[in-house]
């Protein structure tokens, strides 16, 4: 069985295994080195007090993971917020990336978010896919915006509306003040979507 859920500081070991080969063999993620399971625990921890960070296990096994952070520092960005999701290798296609994306976007709706941007390193014709399919818009490239693996890479950026852009937004909510039932809502319906993936 599939599950979604809140991730724990405790998933950082699993993490990194789904992580560590997109940071050593990719420029997927832009990042060089594998950080210790103590520096991502503490990743997870700093995260969540702002966003939300989720889990996605089956039979016990953690087989993907997604977050939203800040995507820029400036105040009146706070409607805004970047995603990333990772999936493990041998999950891929069954709707678990698609299932994160959802509930982040549900629960980022619950902190006020109107925006979500996401960055795909070029060419990655998979994850451009993926993100069309979830309803984001390209909106740019930066060029040769980072240097890995012994070249420059491009990064498109994507972006999706996901609340209304009317005058006098309530402002953003952290993820530590939201209600637990609301955001345990959300993961309900989302679980009820991995049924039979």
């Amino acid at each position: 069985m599939i599950t979604l859920r809140l991730a724990r500081d405790t998933d950082a070991e699993a993490m990194l295994s789904i992580y560590a080969p997109f940071i050593l063999n990719t420029a997927v993620t832009f990042e060089c080195e594998v950080p210790s399971a103590d520096a991502f625990a503490q990743r997870i921890r700093g995260i969540m007090e702002d966003y939300p960070y989720l889990s996605c296990e089956a039979g016990g096994t953690l087989i993907g993971y997604g977050c939203a952070r800040r995507h820029m520092e400036r105040a009146a960005y706070q409607w805004s917020a970047e995603l990333s999701i990772y999936i493990a290798r041998g999950w891929h296609r069954r709707g678990i990336g698609r299932t994160i994306q959802q509930a982040l976007e549900a629960i980022l709706r619950l902190q006020n978010v109107r925006t979500v941007v996401g960055g795909v390193t070029l060419p990655n014709p998979n994850s451009e896919g993926l993100i069309a399919s979830l309803g984001f818009e390209r909106i740019g490239t930066y060029r040769n915006a980072g240097f890995k693996r012994g070249q420059w890479h491009d990064v498109a950026w994507f972006q999706k509306a996901i609340g209304d852009y009317g005058p006098d937004p309530a402002p953003f909510l952290p993820f530590r003040l939201l209600p637990e039932e609301k955001v345990a809502e959300v993961l309900k319906g989302c679980n009820e979507g991995l049924r039979g993936v």
